[in-house]
């Protein structure tokens, strides 16, 4: 697969993702099986139609097929024949087996549909972690660049012997601390791009990038309603529930085909046979009887109706009726199963989204009330009121706020992106 050049926005991630995902592809070649079947069914209401020839020698005493008498002699033939054959009544297997195949079609096409939406929610999820990392990575050359000037300060004042010599070390320390942070933050950068690049199917190379959304958190993003009012929506539009549902209507047909085969099946056939023989001679002659006159002269036809009852099939057609009558009962199932997962999920991402909202309004309080302690601290700590250990402490209390804030938001971000998909809504992050 051709790597894309320079940084992707989630769009373009999200197209190359559904281009190049294997499982999509399976599926819609599964489809195309699908629809080789529903041809077929159709095909079976319509009349066959054979025609062919045979040509052979034969030796020794046998009959000659011209004269019906005995001969001893090599006789050559040439037979013709053609045979078309129509189902006039199958016990409406043909319709339901149409039937069948065309909801098996409708299900293998809700599946496409719901298969790319889990393409595009992962990769969705997957593009917010690279945002989300690349935002630790600041916070942590943030934190580094602040330790590492107030380092170089304390430096100053313990030459000057205006600090104990133990405040640098404290400070060497946690400086030391915030650079494996950022080697730390800058790995987790890398292994989010890499978890989204295999989710792309493309070659992973340290050029790639995505371009960072300018999506900003709306207080009034969980007002479209409760996780019940959601799921209503939902479960009209979601393609799973309606391949689920169409896996009943296909189950319902095949119930109707078992069905079918306790009823009586009508045939028609009608065929045209003629012949050549290369020992059939013109009366009093040894003129062999030219090819053509043979043909029409031989050419035969026939026409016959089979009619035929099931009387006893030695409980074949009892047990495909209790299978075809279980596998709608397990499509029923189905159906519950993903509705009940549908509103599983939901309530999840609500509940997630909720709890989320609540933890990023508190983590913005935390933030700028932490923001303002550790500018008291820096002044204070420069005028040698605090030791390096209290400085140290205001510090980390600032990065664990904005890491905690960073990670609130971007999982709400998310959650309220699910929410959307799940009423329908466009996915996309601007």
């Amino acid at each position: 697969t051709e790597v894309p050049t320079g940084p992707l926005d989630l769009i373009t991630c999200v197209e190359i993702a559904i281009e190049n995902n294997l499982t999509l592809k399976r599926t819609e070649l599964n489809q195309l099986i699908t629809e080789a079947n529903l041809l077929e069914s159709q095909g079976r209401r319509l009349p066959s139609l054979t025609a062919g020839a045979s040509s052979g020698y034969r030796w020794g005493r046998s009959i000659n097929p011209v004269t019906n008498l005995f001969e001893t002699r090599r006789i050559g033939n040439i037979n013709l024949f053609g045979n078309t054959g129509a189902p006039i009544f199958q016990g409406m297997r043909i319709n339901n087996s149409i039937g069948q195949a065309k909801s098996d079609l409708e299900s293998g096409q809700y599946n496409l549909e719901a298969t790319r939406n889990d393409i595009t929610l992962n990769v969705i999820n997957l593009f917010i972690d690279v945002v989300f990392n690349r935002e630790q990575v600041k916070i942590a050359e943030n934190q580094l660049n602040t330790t590492s000037e107030q380092l170089g300060r304390t430096k100053q004042l313990v030459d000057a012997g205006s600090l104990p010599y133990s405040d640098l070390l404290d400070l060497q320390s946690q400086n030391a601390t915030n650079q494996l942070n950022v080697i730390n933050a800058k790995n987790g950068l890398r292994l989010a791009k890499l978890a989204l690049a295999q989710a792309l199917q493309i070659p992973f190379t340290e050029s790639f990038d995505v371009i960072e959304p300018e999506y900003e958190v709306s207080k009034e993003a969980l007002t479209s309603g409760s996780p019940a009012e959601i799921f209503e929506v939902s479960v009209a539009l979601m393609p799973q529930i309606k391949a689920a549902e169409a896996s009943v209507k296909s189950a319902e047909y095949g119930v109707k085909i078992a069905k079918g085969g306790f009823l009586p099946t009508l045939d028609a056939g009608v065929s045209a046979f003629s012949n050549y023989v290369d020992q059939a001679f013109l009366p009093g002659s040894k003129e062999i009887i030219a090819f053509n006159t043979q043909v029409e002269n031989n050419f035969s036809q026939s026409g016959t109706l089979n009619f035929s009852i099931p009387l006893f099939t030695r409980f074949s057609n009892k047990s495909n009726l209790q299978r075809a009558r279980v596998q709608r009962q397990l499509a029923e199932v189905t159906v519950t199963e993903a509705k009940n997962r549908l509103r599983q999920d939901i309530e999840t991402a609500y509940n997630s989204a909720f709890s989320s909202e609540l933890s990023y309004q508190a983590s913005l309080v935390r933030v700028k009330s932490l923001e303002e302690t550790f500018r008291i601290a820096q002044q204070r700590f420069n005028l040698g009121a605090i030791n390096s250990v209290d400085f140290q402490v205001a510090q980390n209390n600032l990065f664990n706020a904005q890491a905690d804030l960073l990670n609130a938001k971007y999982t709400y971000i998310f959650r309220i992106k699910v929410l959307d998909f799940y009423l329908g809504n466009p996915i996309n992050l601007n």
